[in-house]
C-alpha cells in the first residue's frame, strides 16, 4: 500500500522560509516521479514543482527562483524548500508520486503566509 506523508507546513511571515518533506513508502521510490502541488481556497490544484526519477526538475513560473525541489532516494523522501514566501503561496500543499502511470497523493500540509 502506497503511503505519502507530508510534513513541515505551518504559519510563516512573508519573506520567510519553510521546508516541506514527503516520506514515501510502499513503492519503488527511486523509479517514481515526484511532485508538489498546491490548492488554495476556491482554486484548482496546481503543480508547483516536479522531479523525475533521474533528477530533472521543473517549476511553476510563480515559484521559479524561490522554491527548490529535491529528493533523497536512500530515505525515500522528497523535499520542497520554499524561500521568499508570499501571501499568495498560502495553500494546502500535496505530494504526488507517479509510478507505472499511476498517481498517488498524500493528505496535504497547510502553508499559511501572513503579510
Amino acid at each position: 500500500q502506497v503511503q505519502l506523508v507530508e510534513s513541515g507546513g505551518g504559519l510563516v511571515q512573508a519573506g520567510g522560509s519553510l521546508r516541506l518533506s514527503c516520506a514515501a513508502s510502499g513503492l519503488t521510490f527511486g523509479s517514481s516521479a515526484m511532485g508538489w502541488y498546491r490548492q488554495a481556497p476556491g482554486k484548482e490544484r496546481e503543480l508547483v514543482a516536479g522531479i523525475s526519477s533521474g533528477g530533472s526538475t521543473n517549476y511553476a513560473d510563480s515559484v521559479k527562483g524561490r522554491f527548490t525541489i529535491s529528493r533523497d532516494n536512500a530515505k525515500s523522501i522528497v523535499y520542497l524548500e520554499m524561500n521568499s514566501l508570499k501571501p499568495e503561496d498560502t495553500a494546502v500543499y500535496y505530494c504526488k508520486a507517479v509510478r507505472s502511470l499511476r498517481g498517488y497523493w498524500g493528505q496535504g500540509t497547510q502553508v499559511t503566509v501572513s503579510s
